[in-house]
């Protein structure tokens, strides 16, 4: 059914006037056109109510799908369900603490810490970003060269 903002049935006549289609109104209503039947409606049924013009008939169909989209874009309340269980589910949480960030915590201002904690993480990523750089441009270090040859490999680390 069509619906207006409010949740509450469409009057044909308001909406027509709406669309600036106010003269279908006597049309719409001599063919039993209420909220329920708008959605419904198609090119050949307008043609075949007599909405001769294909401008007011694609007016129409176009207001017709924005009534649509409206309708299921409203949530719909799901249905209570007689005997509810409740749902159990698995959770898995990973914490990381950084050191002496919880003494931190009792002696700083909350906006304080954020901040020395927001540039502690920035400079890791600053720092990891730098490594990757090197790698890419060095090619990784091979743990196993550096084993069998520990000389050659000190600046790699």
């Amino acid at each position: 059914m069509a619906t207006n903002d409010a949740g509450k049935p469409i009057e044909v006549a308001q909406w027509l006037r709406a669309l600036g289609l106010e003269q279908y109104t006597d049309l719409f209503r001599d063919n039993a056109v209420d909220a329920r039947i708008l959605p419904t409606l198609t090119a050949d049924d307008l043609r075949d109510m007599g909405v001769a013009l294909i401008g007011h008939r694609r007016r129409l169909l176009n207001a017709i799908a924005d009534l649509a989209a409206d309708a299921a874009s409203v949530t719909a309340v799901p249905a209570p369900h007689e005997a509810h269980t409740p749902e159990r589910r698995q959770l898995t949480v990973m914490f990381c603490d950084l050191v002496g960030s919880t003494a931190l915590s009792t002696k700083l201002d909350p906006e304080d810490l954020r901040a020395l904690v927001g540039a502690y993480q920035r400079t890791v990523k600053d720092g990891g970003a730098a490594y990757r750089e090197r790698a890419a441009g060095e090619g990784c270090p091979d743990r196993h060269a550096q084993r069998r040859n520990p000389g050659r490999h000190q600046g790699s680390r």
